[in-house]
């Protein structure tokens, strides 16, 4: 493993030079020991590029890998090399994929199944109830689903944290060194996936989280999973480039639909209506796309909301109400349901308790995915 991370770290070689090198000559330390013998068959140009290299920056290079190796000892740390057993073996396949990574967790990296769920920082309240209900979906379809995603803002962190609720294995991809974590607000939510996932990342300790390792960690995203899903998005953004990587890899690529006016659902509308992206609607048509058979996925989907029978039959009212709307107010719902408002105000507190009715923006009301 020295060696392999002593290559990766080689100055004078691009990860892409690295990477044809390691696919050709899997003996990292041959090449520092006996490149005469291992390179023979690499093309002269790149040959003469390597012991180049390897004359003026090896000695660094393997003092740099000792020091990194010895910090991932400390912190329980297991650096990957693109040939251990334990590298995930998606994201090996594609021709980009990194030299080494880094990774602290307790979850297979070869899970037999694996998604990425990514999409906006901005998430709105109709994304948040749709990770939500994606992760309650899947612990009852497939429980042993890993989930991979970006621990940023938005989609990324409401899906590990959905998944954590849930009892699901998930990943968060960094972009920088597990030295640190970013943004530091995330720090209890990355902890508590070390429990319960990992964390992974190509960049050694002390790499700062620049805009440029974002993009460059949206390919491991992609790559390490079967399919991507787009939860949503915004006409650009880094979930939309996570999804052309994703078809890039010949990996399926699945969205979620949202209203023509709602700006961030128009990436995800706008994949659909290219095909470049499945309409999905729920976890049922996601492992239908995937062929996720499973004896629990493939029994009769439940009704859509099928509440405990002990509602009273004015809270159930307000639930008939409310179901397959949007959101309405309190005075619509006073309106529909023939109530007094002081009536109605104790009802949508009980049902807020429960966990069936969430106040939104605007004073809105909306029932919770069950």
């Amino acid at each position: 493993m020295l060696h392999t991370l002593a290559l990766s770290l080689l100055r004078g070689m691009t990860q892409a030079q690295t990477l044809e090198l390691l696919r050709h000559v899997p003996d990292a330390r041959a090449i520092f020991e006996r490149p005469d013998d291992v390179l023979t068959e690499v093309h002269p140009t790149m040959r003469r590029r390597i012991e180049t290299a390897l004359q003026s920056h090896g000695s660094e290079a393997l003092a740099r890998a000792a020091c990194e190796l010895e910090f991932c000892e400390r912190h329980n740390i297991r650096a990957l090399g693109l040939h251990h057993p334990d590298y995930p073996q998606r994201l090996a396949e594609c021709p980009d994929a990194p030299a080494m990574v880094f990774y602290r967790g307790n979850a297979d990296l070869n899970a037999q199944h694996v998604l990425a769920v990514v999409g906006t920082r901005r998430i709105t309240p109709y994304g948040k109830d749709l990770c939500q209900s994606l992760c309650a979906d899947l612990r009852r379809l497939l429980p042993d689903v890993l989930v991979v995603s970006g621990l940023a803002y938005g989609v990324d962190i409401h899906a590990h944290r959905g998944c954590l609720k849930e009892g699901l294995s998930t990943v968060g991809i960094l972009a920088h060194g597990l030295d640190q974590i970013y943004p530091s607000s995330h720090r209890e939510t990355a902890k508590a996936m070390l429990r319960q996932g990992g964390l992974l990342t190509e960049y050694i300790s002390q790499t700062r989280a620049h805009a440029g390792n974002f993009v460059r960690r949206n390919r491991i995203v992609a790559g390490m999973a079967d399919a991507t899903l787009v939860v949503e998005s915004a006409q650009k953004g880094g979930a939309l480039i996570t999804a052309r990587l994703s078809m890039d890899y010949d990996r399926l690529v699945c969205a979620f639909p949202g209203r023509t006016a709602d700006p961030y659902s128009e990436g995800c509308n706008r994949l659909i209506r290219d095909r470049q992206a499945e309409l999905v609607t729920s976890a049922y048509d996601l492992l239908d796309l995937l062929n996720w058979n499973t004896p629990t996925a493939s029994t009769q989907r439940e009704p859509e909301l099928n509440f405990l029978p002990t509602l009273t039959p004015e809270q159930q009212a307000v639930v008939e109400a409310l179901k397959g709307k949007d959101g309405l107010n309190l005075t619509q719902l006073c309106i529909k349901t023939n109530m007094e408002q002081s009536t109605m105000t104790a009802l949508l507190f009980e049902l807020e308790m429960s966990g069936i009715v969430r106040l939104m923006a605007g004073g809105l009301y909306r029932l919770l995915p069950q």
